[in-house]
């Protein structure tokens, strides 16, 4: 085969799709890292500038999860465009944190996966107080998913740093 690539069937055709697959959860947990110090930066502009309303859809609700969608809904559709573009920035990155935890699993290294599955959580908990927030106003809310989001971007750089040792 031509520049010395193996045959789909012959055994370094496995160890080409495998580097090829850490190629591809690096790219993402880089990604991911670059999009979580985002959110954290719009989440300082949204914590420094915006003042969130009293009273809107799913403040102070009975039961914490019954005004989930519809206080964030409203973050995204109605909120100051600082509070949306982070609620929805937020949506979006529990689903790549989630994609991205699954796909570092499929790699079948038992210290990555739990990095990428550390770091999907500690994202779905800084939504989760996120959405705490909105409900309740309280910073203690805000100082948890800003400690999340430090902790999710442990997660990535661990990820990014073993891959690296595992490349050279």
């Amino acid at each position: 085969m031509e520049n010395g690539a193996s045959p789909p069937g012959a055994a370094g055709g496995s160890v080409a799709r495998s580097r090829t697959r850490a190629d591809v959860v690096r790219a993402v947990a880089l990604g991911l890292l670059v999009v979580v110090l985002i959110q954290y930066a719009a989440g300082m502009v949204v914590n420094l500038f915006v003042t969130v309303p009293a009273r809107h859809p799913g403040a102070k609700p009975r039961d914490y999860f019954s005004g989930s969608a519809s206080r964030v809904a409203w973050a995204v559709a109605h909120g100051p465009a600082a509070l949306a573009l982070h609620a929805a920035l937020g949506l979006a990155l529990v689903v790549a944190a989630i994609s991205g935890a699954v796909l570092t699993g499929s790699l079948g290294r038992r210290r990555l996966t739990v990095a990428g599955y550390l770091g999907a959580a500690c994202v779905v908990g800084a939504g989760f107080n996120g959405a705490s927030f909105l409900d309740f106003n309280q910073d203690v809310s805000s100082l948890i998913m800003a400690l999340l989001a430090a902790a999710a971007i442990a997660c990535y750089a661990a990820i990014l740093y073993d891959l690296s040792r595992v490349s050279r």
